[in-house]
């Protein structure tokens, strides 16, 4: 019998965070994983109210899914700092959370809160309002630029799909420059041979736009195909394109589709031998 996994969700009971939750019970029906539902209070006074709200919720949850073991967890500390610590504590190998749109972007966007996701070791996905489809995340767009950290995302984007059968969408930019063409097609051919091996569908596309226009390429296509899935590479300091030198965080992850975003830390080690899921 495989080893339960582990999903921890913030929340702070608003309907993004609901939303959220659905995603991680369709998600962990499928690598199966018990949840843990997280809310941190600003001081101790506050823990017995939110353990109430916390059973309330694990209640709630059983609607996305009945299999599901979901476990609240309050903590006395700041949601910039403490998700990471949670995350660690329960070893949860990916964290869902929701988030509010352009008006909670300094959540997700700010100086402090961008370090929720870039201290961390574990992956995120990060929601709008937008349940999981029935099917689950079944087409993942990945785009990949020049950085070298592109075989490690490959590689996680591989063990996600697995999970839901998903077809794979790879994009480029449109370069110009024949030595970097012939590079981002390397990158192409390696991902085509990757994906291949592990039988996932890949269909490769150069987007209509060059590096400079590259991440309005990318949310444009990935409406086209009604994509379930974004995955990106946080490349730190919050340039998660890398060769763009422009930190997007806002565009990507509040995309007006609000298709879920996949974030990951690049690895210090490896070239992508893979997600662990552990």
């Amino acid at each position: 019998m495989s080893e339960t996994k582990r999903i921890l969700v913030p929340t702070d009971f608003t309907k993004v965070a609901d939303c959220a939750m659905n995603h991680a019970a369709r998600l962990a029906e499928r690598m199966n994983a018990d949840v843990h539902l997280l809310h941190i209070v600003d001081k101790a006074s506050e823990v017995e109210e939110a353990r109430t709200k916390l059973k309330m919720e694990v209640e709630r949850a059983k609607r996305w899914s009945a299999r599901v073991k979901v476990h609240p967890l309050v903590r006395v500390g700041s949601v910039y700092e403490d998700i990471g610590t949670a995350a660690s504590e329960v070893g949860a190998s990916l964290i869902i959370m929701g988030t509010h749109g352009m008006r909670g972007m300094q959540f997700i966007t700010g100086s402090r809160a961008l370090r929720v996701i870039t201290n961390s070791t574990v992956p995120f996905v990060v929601v709008q309002e937008r349940n999981i489809k029935e099917a689950g995340y079944r087409d993942i767009v990945v785009p990949l630029d020049l950085q070298k950290e592109t075989r490690q995302k490959v590689a996680l984007v591989a063990d996600m799909a697995k999970y839901f059968n998903s077809k794979v969408h790879v994009i480029t930019p449109r370069e110009s420059d024949e030595f970097l063409h012939n590079q981002l097609e390397n990158h192409i051919r390696f991902a085509k041979q990757y994906f291949g091996e592990r039988g996932i569908e890949l269909e490769a596309t150069i987007a209509d736009a060059d590096a400079g226009n590259f991440v309005d390429a990318v949310i444009r296509y990935a409406m086209k195909i009604d994509a379930d899935l974004l995955a990106i590479m946080n490349l730190a300091q919050g340039n998660i394109f890398g060769v763009l030198g422009v930190p997007y965080e806002q565009e990507i992850i509040t995309n007006e589709a609000m298709i879920p975003v996949m974030l990951m830390n690049p690895r210090e080690t490896g070239t992508g031998g893979g997600w662990t899921f552990q």
